[in-house]
């Protein structure tokens, strides 16, 4: 098939210092393995659909779910991150389909649960990023559908890297969100709730950049397993996430 995706020599090159050792017996081709990985995941195949070329399914599912569980795919994506202060970051949130085979069965007593909720799109996951300027990700969190923005924007709070700017829809007008981005050292440019009775100024024509996240949001919905959640496991399906921004925007 002329349609295949192929990781390059080069990309496999930055790509293995994340990779977990092996031990015992080697690893099947990591290129192989992670060509197909990307393969199914960008097109929403089931994994015993995958084409021959990338080797039996079953050995492309085991490495995706054994590397989700353990967090390779989400340290591969961080570890690319830059780290030097940004004159403006974004901030929004998307919601993502959850497939009926993602939110069957019953969550076991105790756990952390699935992550997805009854909105009036129907059961969804919520997922909230933070981009640079140029709308590649820098932060990501994932909650049930019905979630408020709000609690997306306390959680990343914390891990937001240093800017003069942050831009956000009405979504995150408040007044306590407004504070702890001052406190920070960050102007906040979000306009005002219509049901504010003292309006709000921000910057017009810096705010019309904001289309940036949201074109970011596109682009790894493109990644069909990452549009519509068929993974029950979130740490799983985060990984997707992940895997697609890392190909798209960082690789």
């Amino acid at each position: 098939m002329s349609d295949l995706y192929w990781l390059t020599n080069e990309q496999m090159a930055r790509l293995e210092p994340y990779f977990p050792k092996s031990h015992g017996k080697p690893r099947v081709d990591d290129r192989r393995v992670l060509s197909g990985i990307v393969f199914v995941n960008r097109n929403g195949l089931r994994w015993c659909d995958a084409p021959k070329e990338y080797g039996p399914h079953k050995t492309l599912y085991n490495r995706w779910k054994r590397w989700g569980e353990r967090g390779v795919f989400v340290r591969i994506w961080r570890g690319w991150l830059p780290r030097a202060p940004r004159k403006t970051i974004m901030i929004d949130a998307t919601y993502l389909k959850a497939h009926r085979t993602a939110s069957s069965l019953r969550v076991k007593k105790g756990g952390l649960g699935r992550l997805i909720g009854r909105t009036k799109g129907g059961m969804n996951t919520k997922l909230h990023a933070v981009t640079d300027a140029e709308g590649r990700p820098l932060s990501f969190f994932m909650t049930a559908g019905q979630v408020s923005d709000y609690t997306g924007a306390a959680a990343l709070l914390d891990d937001l890297p240093p800017a003069q700017w942050m831009l956000g829809d009405r979504g995150y007008d408040a007044d306590w969100y407004r504070d702890a981005l001052q406190a920070k050292g960050i102007t906040p440019c979000i306009p005002g709730r219509k049901s504010r009775i003292m309006p709000v100024k921000y910057d017009k024509r810096r705010y019309r950049s904001r289309s940036r996240i949201e074109i970011m949001f596109g682009r790894l919905k493109d990644w069909r397993r990452v549009a519509t959640r068929y993974d029950r496991c979130p740490t799983v399906f985060f990984s997707a996430v992940a895997l697609a921004a890392t190909v798209i925007f960082w690789l």
